[in-house]
């Protein structure tokens, strides 16, 4: 049974079991605790933790999952995947134990031809929470499985709950029973790689403290309903189903091994278990997961979401090479992970062009480290080898990999072919250390839910009517006023609180525009509106400082949105759409949005590219932004449903999880269409001129433009073109002239510069005779060390350290020289070593080891030649005396 099909017989299953199916969530969600949704339940938190009401009060999906928390162990082992398919079933308030038991038995048991999975009921054993004599009864008397195929367990095995104060309950899984040949008898209290889990139907019940009950501390109390909350993992019925050894032998993984095989030449499964297969593993689980991530908007960098991307994809890059690989390979991969998944995830198709190419940028990137790396690499080895000895050291590796981002297994490899090995203690320590710094900043941002139990009341009976689309001016009743998390009746002058009203024309902050300013006026009372914010998607949070009088609960305001923040905010977030379509014109379907901000007169536009735009480009995304202003389109909007916008060819940004009814903009008919909730003029021409003040990088692979509309931009303007007559006065030239006339000072300007830096030279060449003179022998080693004149940069201070020790000829000498930039309060000093003095056992390295501590900085190099810098020019003089000292313990160490 193919895993699409797999998909289909679940939900079909609980569809016909009054379950409403609901589409999986994007893999990036605004959840303060996760990094990626990592769980079939986390899109329905909102419904366990009371801040929302669903719709229906059963629900059933199959949500894309990630976990990246041991991504070094992927492969290694054969059940473990980042990137999974959780199925589930939940209930709100409705059934409990009985029914979702017999739910799940009924799918895995029925006989493929009435939709059920025909799983053998003899291989099937459940366990229960170690207290749990209900569900132990109901598996039992209701179901049929006898008393000694039904374990109870702990708490770590079967209590759940989501890591922090919140709801939870024990739990019932259900595992499989694969055969005596892959282990011991005895279910799987005895061997979880025999009897492998399958199905995990939660009982959720309680609220949790601080401590878990999985940990054997007592819950703090119930919840106010009974919920279910089930997982079945997708991948591990497919295995049993296919009658295939594990995940990595699947119709969705197996065919990106294969192609794996024939790109380079290595063989899967050869030796069982071997480093090879690991590697293979990797490739088909990396591959999936970053296709998925990539098509859910993520794209690679440094930090955060961006950072495990980036890590997935030269992991990838990283084993196909360690496997035979000897070009780009990534393109194929991605390809075939488009094949197995666009199945059950259409909308792959449609998104492949970005995909490819964010994916093929990235290999791009990281085979140029490689090539970096490898230079980096031999440099260590060499330096290691150049002092006899035989280890590169564990700094020195994790150097390469955490700075450079060269793996370890490639270090180990050239090591070994240099011979040379690598001390990977050293390097785990390093990693490990890392780690934990990691862990305990994840365990820093993490926070508990934020009480939002006082405006439940609200969201459930009295959403907020929102009148914005139509007016900045509306009758309301002030429905409750919320200070300190607290509701309360009234809120006096000089009080800031939030206000929540029964209709509002103020647009809350949403879809990246700024909320409306404004104010309230009641019958007692003066407000000004600071922001809006919603809470449960329905109520809007008007915050508001009085600034006369008092409001009550019950009051009748005149609420009114300040027209010209309105005006400009409108021109900024339709400005923000012309550039949106500008860009995909000029760059092509692969800039995405990735983000947007937008306030009255500016806006910020994100959007995914790997490379930084040309001033032409900028100049013709403006010109065609500007070309749609004058053409005037008419700016329609149009409510629908998600399928028929999409249909419509509507774009939607990813990560945003989007209603069944969506509003459609559409700005000039095809020239520009998105989902958007926000506030936008009536026709083009009132966005004003766009002026587009710069472009650049925030995060590898993300760009971001930002630009003036409306009267900002007119005012911008008005000032660039009054400096642009100021300066043309002064240099007497007309505007038009401006640009060739600073040519040509600047052609003027870095000849001038270039005379000087000669006459400074030949200055400094004529006194290197007076520093030889001044020389003073240590052992038979002539030494100069001295403080040249301020100003002198590290290039001049070079040429003047090697006019000097070629002066000493084939004598044994040192010179060092130090100088002090008065502007940057910076201090350049070299060190040169003549042969002889070399083969004494000195070293130039050695020597700006010694002195740049005392000028607060530090140095490197050869032992000829070294050089560094320090921030302390009141060091200057000790550095200097020091030299003398140094070279005399060098020496005698020497002996």
């Amino acid at each position: 049974m193919q895993t699409h099909e797999i998909r289909e017989r679940f939900l079909n299953h609980f569809v016909k079991q009054g379950h409403t199916e609901v589409p999986s969530a994007s893999l990036i969600l605004d959840d303060p605790n996760l990094l990626f949704v990592n769980a079939g339940m986390v899109p329905f938190k909102p419904y366990f933790l009371g801040e929302q009401t669903p719709s229906s009060s059963r629900a059933t999906s199959i949500q894309k999952c990630v976990r990246t928390l041991d991504i070094e162990e992927v492969g290694i082992t054969t059940r473990h995947n980042t990137f999974f398919q959780m199925a589930g079933n939940f209930s709100f308030g409705d059934y409990f134990k009985r029914e979702v038991i017999r739910f799940a038995w009924d799918l895995l048991t029925n006989p493929v031809a009435e939709g059920g999975f025909g799983m053998d009921p003899d291989r099937l054993w459940p366990t229960v929470y170690r207290t749990d004599d209900e569900a132990a009864r109901i598996w039992h008397e209701d179901i049929g499985v006898p008393e000694e195929r039904i374990q109870r367990r702990g708490g770590e095995d079967n209590y759940w709950d989501m890591g922090v104060p919140g709801p939870g309950g024990p739990c019932s899984e259900i595992f499989y029973d694969r055969g005596p040949e892959y282990g011991v008898d005895g279910g799987p209290a005895a061997d979880e790689n025999r009897f492998i889990e399958i199905w995990n139907l939660v009982f959720m019940q309680d609220i949790r403290g601080d401590k878990s009950p999985k940990e054997g501390f007592e819950p703090v109390g119930e919840l106010p309903q009974k919920n279910i909350d089930t997982g079945m993992g997708i991948e591990r019925v497919a295995c049993i189903l296919q009658g295939v050894e594990n995940v990595y032998e699947t119709d969705l993984l197996a065919p990106v091994i294969q192609v794996a095989e024939h790109v380079t030449g290595s063989v899967y499964g050869r030796v069982e278990n071997s480093v090879e297969d690991v590697r293979f593993r990797v490739i088909a689980d990396h591959s999936r997961t970053a296709l998925m991530l990539i098509l859910d908007g993520v794209t690679p960098g440094n930090e955060g979401r961006g950072y495990i991307l980036r890590r997935l994809l030269r992991r990838i890059i990283r084993s196909a090479r360690l496997l035979g690989a000897t070009g780009a390979t990534m393109e194929k991969f991605m390809d075939t992970v488009r094949s197995t998944m666009t199945p059950s995830y259409p909308e792959i198709t449609e998104n492949w062009e970005r995909i490819r190419a964010v994916a093929v940028g990235e290999e791009t990137a990281f085979l140029k480290t490689l090539e970096s790396g490898t230079r980096l690499f031999e440099d260590a080895a060499a330096k290691v080898k150049a002092t006899g000895g035989t280890e590169l050291g564990g700094d020195a590796a994790f150097v390469l990999h955490d700075t450079h981002g060269f793996p370890i297994d490639l270090t180990i490899e050239m090591a070994s072919e240099a011979g040379l090995t690598v001390d990977k203690d050293g390097f785990d320590t390093r990693m490990a250390e890392q780690r934990a710094r990691a862990k305990a900043d994840s365990r820093a941002k993490k926070q508990v839910h934020a009480d939002v139990s006082v405006y439940r009341s609200f969201v459930d009976n009295h959403p907020t009517v929102f009148l914005g689309y139509d007016t900045t001016d509306a009758e309301a009743h002030i429905l409750g006023l919320v200070s300190g998390g607290q509701l309360v009746d009234r809120a006096p002058e000089g009080s800031e609180v939030e206000v929540i009203l029964d209709r509002t024309p103020f647009y809350a902050e949403s879809g990246g525009q700024m909320a409306d300013r404004g104010t309230l006026t009641g019958p007692g009372g003066l407000a000004q509106v600071l922001d809006v914010q919603k809470t449960g998607r329905k109520v809007s949070l008007h915050r508001v400082n009085v600034t006369g009088g008092e409001l009550a609960v019950g009051d009748t305001v005149a609420a009114h949105v300040d027209h010209a923040w309105r005006h400009a905010a409108r021109q900024a977030h339709s400005g923000t759409h012309l550039i949106h379509a500008a860009l995909r014109d000029v760059l092509g379907p692969t800039a995405v949005q990735a983000g947007s901000m937008n306030k009255p007169g500016y806006l910020r536009f994100d959007f995914t590219y790997g490379t930084q735009l040309t001033s032409d480009q900028l100049r013709r995304i403006q010109d065609i932004s500007n070309e749609a202003v004058d053409t005037d389109y008419t700016v329609n909007t149009i409510e629908t449903s998600l399928d028929e916008a999409k249909a419509m060819g509507a774009m939607a940004l990813f990560g945003e999880n989007y209603g069944s009814r969506v509003r459609v903009v559409e700005i000039g008919g095809p020239f520009s269409m998105e989902l958007c909730g926000g506030i936008h003029v009536d026709h083009s021409s009132q966005v004003g001129p766009v002026t587009i003040l710069g472009e650049s990088s925030v995060g590898s692979g993300t760009r971001r433009i930002e630009a003036y509309t409306g009267m900002d931009s007119m005012r911008y303007l008005a000032g660039q073109n009054a400096v642009a007559g100021s300066l043309a006065s002064r240099l007497k030239v007309t505007s038009e002239d401006l640009p060739e006339r600073f040519a040509q000072i600047s052609e003027r300007l870095q000849a001038a510069e270039k005379r000087i830096n000669q006459f400074r030279t030949a200055e400094l060449t004529a006194r290197v005779g007076d520093y030889v003179m001044q020389a003073v022998t240590v052992d038979g080693v002539r030494v100069v060390a001295a403080r040249v004149a301020d100003g002198i940069a590290g290039g001049d201070l070079r040429t003047i350290a090697n006019d000097a020790k070629a002066r000493f000829g084939s004598d044994e000498a040192v010179v060092v020289f130090a100088s002090a930039d008065p502007e940057s309060g910076k201090v350049p000093f070299i060190a040169a070593v003549t042969d002889a003095a070399v083969a004494r056992g000195l070293s130039a390295g050695e020597v700006v080891k010694a002195i740049g501590p005392l000028v607060g900085g530090r140095g490197g190099g050869k032992p000829s030649m070294a050089q560094g810098s320090g921030s302390d020019v009141s060091g200057i003089d000790a550095a200097v005396a020091a030299v003398r000292p140094h070279v005399e313990s060098a020496l005698s160490g020497a002996r």
